[in-house]
């Protein structure tokens, strides 16, 4: 039998469209509604095998971290992600974070979405064309901006990214805190940053810092 389908999604029309879509696949296919996170976690409950259509961007889940827990937590089911807009470094540490993430967009055609589907009753995992295009882009245009630092800056940017401290980081690399403090500015000044956050960011998107390795 195909793997029941829950729908997470609180826009009628929304549901009534996914509804039209998997009709129309091969075999007799189960659905359910939550509306809710509660209600997810109950039919989560019910169906661990399930394929969870999830708009997160209407739902009562608290942020990325969480919705991996829950993904973590009902190992066995398969996700995808519908939503008009996600943010960027949601994506990415939704898509880096499992294997169990598909993510495609409502304004996608039906093809892709169909294909999405289909992807998630054979446990593999689709990414729209709109996604893989932006973040492909992103991850190109990340690369070229690394060259403005050095290879000395890009390794004291991902300690600073992971936490250590100019002490920390001076005696990691047998220098001076004075030395530290000047590769400091200077990857501020490089980067047209202000803090810490802001550098922390762009090592993540810049893959100098591994969101797996920063998340731990």
């Amino acid at each position: 039998m195909s793997k029941p389908f829950i729908l997470a999604d609180n826009q009628d029309i929304t549901k009534a469209g996914i509804l039209f879509l998997l009709e129309r696949m091969p075999g007799t296919v189960q659905s359910v509604e939550a509306d809710t996170k509660k209600e997810l976690i109950r039919e989560l409950t019910a169906f661990p095998k399930a394929v969870v259509i999830l708009d997160y961007t209407l739902f009562d889940i608290a942020g990325a971290d969480e919705l991996i827990i829950l993904s973590e937590r009902f190992k066995d089911a398969e996700w995808i992600l519908f939503s008009d807009e996600l943010s960027e470094e949601f994506m990415r540490r939704i898509v880096f974070s499992s294997d169990k993430f598909s993510v495609v967009m409502k304004d996608c055609d039906k093809e892709e979405i169909e294909a999405a589907l289909q992807y998630a009753v054979d446990s593999e995992r689709f990414i729209c064309h709109r996604i893989t295009n932006l973040l492909l882009s992103k991850k190109v245009m990340a690369e070229k901006q690394d060259s403005i630092l050095t290879s000395t800056e890009q390794e004291i940017l991902k300690l600073i990214a992971l936490g250590r401290t100019t002490k920390e980081i001076a005696s990691e690399r047998f220098s001076s805190t004075h030395t530290i403090i000047t590769h400091r500015k200077n990857i501020f000044r490089k980067l047209a940053v202000n803090n810490v956050h802001e550098a922390t960011k762009y090592a993540l998107r810049a893959g100098i810092v591994d969101s797996a390795e920063y998340y731990i």
